[in-house]
C-alpha cells in the first residue's frame, strides 16, 4: 500500500481547479445608471445615505479597494436605492471631497484618518467652567479648520458658571467668530450661525456638544455624559460620526450639520 499511486479511481487523482481561470478584462463598468447620494452614517462596512429624501443603505464596491467613504462623502450609488428594507446598494464612486477634517495618527493607529468631509464650518466647543477650557485643544482645532478651508466658530458653553472674557480677550484678535450659550439658554445666535452650514462639533468629553446636539435636533436622542467632580474631565459619550439636518434655520429650512467623535482632529 505505502508504494501505490493513486489511480483515476481515486479522488486525490482529480486535478484540483486551477486559480484564475476567467481570463481577466481592462475594461471597467461605466456605471452610467449611478446616482449622487449623501453619507450620513457609517457603520462595520454600512454605509447610510440620503437620496431624494429617503435613506438608503449601501456598501462599497470592490473597484474603490481602500479608498474610505466618510460621513460627508458625496458618493455614486448603483443597485437597489428603494430605501426598502433588507435593499443594498453599492457606493461606486467618492466624489471630489471640498474640505476634510482629519484625525490625527496615535500610538494605536499611526495612521491620519479623515473622519468627516465636505462640511463648511468647524464649531469647537468649550465650557468655560466644569471641565476648565483647554486652549491648547482650540489652537489645534482652528489651525485644522484653516487648513481645511472650513469657517471656525467658537462655541462657549455654561456660561452661566464663568464669564466668557477671559477666554475670549486670546481670541478677539484673530477675528474667530463666537456665540456664548448657558445651560437651558437661549441658541437663537448658534442657531442663526448653523444656518446655510455644514457644521462640525468638536470638543473634548463633558464640553456640553451632545446636549446642545439634543436642544437643536429634539429627536438626535445623543448620549449625554456628566463631569467627573474629582479629575474636572468629562466622560466619552460621542463615539462617531452622525450627520443631522438641523430643523429650525432662521430662514425655515433645515440645514444639515455633522456631530463628529470629540478629540483633537490634527
Amino acid at each position: 500500500m505505502g508504494g501505490r499511486r493513486y489511480t483515476e479511481h481515486d479522488q486525490e487523482h482529480y486535478e484540483r481547479p486551477r486559480r484564475h481561470t476567467r481570463p481577466r478584462t481592462k475594461d471597467r463598468p461605466s456605471h452610467d445608471d449611478a446616482v449622487e447620494a449623501l453619507v450620513v452614517t457609517v457603520d462595520r462596512g454600512r454605509y447610510t445615505l440620503l437620496l431624494d429624501e429617503r435613506t438608503v443603505t449601501a456598501m462599497k464596491s470592490r473597484n474603490l479597494g481602500r479608498k474610505g467613504v466618510v460621513v460627508g462623502d458625496r458618493v455614486r450609488v448603483v443597485g437597489d436605492v428603494s430605501g426598502a428594507e433588507g435593499s443594498l446598494a453599492r457606493i461606486v464612486e467618492v466624489n471630489e471631497r471640498t474640505t476634510t477634517l482629519r484625525r490625527t495618527a496615535d500610538d494605536d493607529d499611526p495612521v491620519e484618518r479623515v473622519i468627516v468631509a465636505n462640511a463648511t464650518q468647524l464649531v469647537v466647543v468649550t465650557a468655560l467652567a466644569d471641565p476648565e477650557p483647554r486652549p491648547r485643544l482650540i489652537d489645534r482645532a482652528l489651525v485644522a479648520a484653516y487648513v481645511s478651508g472650513m469657517r471656525p466658530l467658537l462655541c462657549l458653553t455654561k456660561s452661566d458658571l464663568k464669564s466668557p472674557d477671559e477666554l475670549l480677550s486670546t481670541y478677539r484678535s484673530l477675528g474667530v467668530p463666537y456665540v456664548v450659550t448657558q445651560r437651558g439658554g437661549d441658541l437663537s445666535d448658534l442657531r442663526t450661525q448653523l444656518s446655510g452650514q455644514i457644521s462640525v462639533f468638536l470638543g473634548h468629553s463633558g464640553v456640553g456638544k451632545s446636549t446642545l446636539v439634543n436642544a437643536l435636533v429634539p429627536d438626535a436622542n445623543r448620549a449625554v455624559g456628566h463631569v467627573n467632580e474629582v479629575t474636572g474631565r468629562g466622560r466619552h459619550t460621542s463615539t462617531s460620526a452622525l450627520l443631522l439636518p438641523c430643523p429650525a434655520a432662521t430662514d425655515g429650512s433645515s440645514t444639515p450639520r455633522a456631530s463628529a467623535r470629540s478629540g483633537s482632529p490634527t
